[in-house]
């Protein structure tokens, strides 16, 4: 349902401009692919930042503006797999968060790559996430990579693992039931690696 039609014409110039700005002059290692038919609705890809546990995946991500932009921040949601503790398990993000990074004078340029750079353990929808990220970061890195390889890595044609080539619109992309069944092949095989390797360490023991 398009949400245009709640928004006041003052807002509805300032949410076109805003999108017409970051679609033509976008921040480094991000692209908008707006909605012709609801400029309200935003999606983007995000370049997993460097020096954190998200570099080198390409994460796929919708966002909301609403009647109060930009005074608040818009709605967020992952539509890439993640281990975040302020991404929820449906993908949703932490509204509080959103809140705490946002600045009206610089609006979602600003936004988008600061919430996978400085993740906050105290308003957690993750609360495991949460939870190693204050008490064991390594643990809490090793897991966001293995997802982020899992799902957001792209391959030698830039195409996301369940998301969209990065070049393209985001409506195509595969979904559903058999690319969650192949994401979650892979993920059983890399978490099954290491105890594969321990059981031939197992044998080769005995043989000794």
């Amino acid at each position: 349902n398009s949400n245009v039609e709640n928004l006041p014409p003052h807002i509805l110039r300032l949410v076109c401009k805003e999108v017409s700005l970051l679609t033509s002059d976008p921040p480094e290692g991000i692209k908008l692919f707006p909605n012709e038919e609801d400029v309200t609705d935003v999606q983007v890809t995000i370049e997993g930042p460097e020096g954190t546990p998200y570099a080198g995946g390409l994460f796929r991500m919708k966002l909301v503006l609403g009647k109060d932009f930009p005074a608040l921040p818009p709605k967020g949601f992952f539509l890439t797999k993640i281990f975040h503790p302020n991404v929820g398990p449906s993908g949703e993000i932490c509204v509080n968060v959103l809140k705490r990074d946002w600045r009206a004078e610089l609006g979602l340029r600003h936004t988008i790559k600061c919430l996978l750079i400085h993740p906050n353990p105290e308003s957690a929808l993750n609360e495991e996430a949460g939870r190693l990220l204050l008490e064991n970061y390594e643990e809490y890195a090793a897991r966001a990579r293995l997802l982020t390889d899992i799902h957001a890595r792209g391959n030698a044609r830039g195409v996301a693992m369940d998301g969209a080539s990065s070049s393209e619109p985001l409506g195509g992309a595969p979904e559903g039931p058999m690319a969650k069944k192949h994401a979650g092949d892979r993920e059983k095989k890399l978490l099954g690696s290491g105890s594969k390797k321990k059981s031939d360490k197992k044998r080769a023991l005995r043989r000794l």
